[in-house]
């Protein structure tokens, strides 16, 4: 599996994701990662050129904060300046109510994905506010964005009654992450139904699914949302969902063909994290 996933990504990913893979998997070094990743952040400590693959333009924008964090986070490596870097960056565009926006107004002097519409004064949103928050709580980071962003996230949740997947996916992030348990427990037990609501159970359910393993990439610190013999039946899934050029494959909408490299090689060293992290051999 790995040397079919190495294969696709030599062929098709871009350079961070060969290099993510090869010092996931292949004893290579996480510096390398690192100083590719440092090409992505603008003087402005945000992150642009492209590391959402869906947001072509050069200029900083929120969402890629949140790949960039995933990615140190793999690294272990949230004592990187450019974490403290990105969240200055955070505290130039956050709004009065302590988020950050969806999308930038920034986003319309490049090409982007259609879905990718900002409002001419946009207001805080929780992706990716809340999962950014999330991160930086588990890395034990102290910076003042933290603080009202954290605000920003519970007064969020608290008024959500019913969701949407990536509104969902970003709920889960941020409640099994924070530091404040009784909290968060407490807003997971009433949400819970309703984030369920937003999985598709059918491992191969087809279209822009959002399945079990996308809210839990891997075993959840605080929460329980599936059941055991759920993330089982997924992960078989996710195996036999390889395909024959040893990739992944993304299932939403490609707006242009570049963006399916890009996206098959970040989904394919996330889809082999996912099984490493749940004990799922790879090689």
């Amino acid at each position: 599996m790995e040397r079919e996933a190495e294969r696709y990504l030599q062929v098709n990913a871009r350079l961070i994701e060969r290099l993510r893979f090869e010092a996931l998997y292949r004893g290579g070094s996480k510096e390398r990662v690192l100083q590719v990743l440092r090409g992505y952040q603008n003087p402005d400590g945000g992150f642009g050129h492209a590391m959402e693959p869906d947001l072509r333009g050069p200029s900083s924008q929120p969402e890629p904060v949140e790949v960039a964090f995933w990615i140190l986070d793999e690294l272990d490596a949230f004592d990187d300046p450019m974490v403290a870097a990105a969240c200055d960056y955070l505290v130039s565009i956050t709004t009065k109510d302590g988020g950050v926006p969806f999308v930038l107004p920034s986003v319309s002097e490049a090409p982007h994905a259609p879905w990718w519409e900002p409002e001419d004064d946009p207001p805080g949103s929780l992706i990716p506010t809340a999962s950014i928050a999330g991160l930086l709580h588990k890395h034990g980071v102290r910076h003042p964005w933290l603080e009202s962003a954290t605000s920003f996230c519970w007064s969020a949740i608290a008024g959500i009654e019913e969701t949407t997947p990536y509104y969902a996916r970003a709920i889960v992030t941020f409640l099994d992450l924070v530091d404040d348990r009784e909290r968060a427990d407490a807003e997971f037990a009433r949400l819970k139904e309703a984030i369920l609501a937003t999985v598709t159970m059918d491992p191969f359910a087809e279209g822009e699914a959002h399945f079990p393993l996308d809210f839990a990439p891997a075993p959840l610190r605080h929460l329980s949302l599936f059941s055991d013999e759920t993330l089982a039946e997924h992960l078989d899934a996710l195996v036999r969902l390889q395909t024959p050029e040893g990739g992944w494959e993304p299932n939403f909408p490609m707006w242009t063909p570049l963006v399916r490299h890009e996206w098959g090689g970040y989904l394919t060293v996330a889809t082999l994290k996912t099984l490493r992290a749940y004990g799922r051999p790879t090689t």
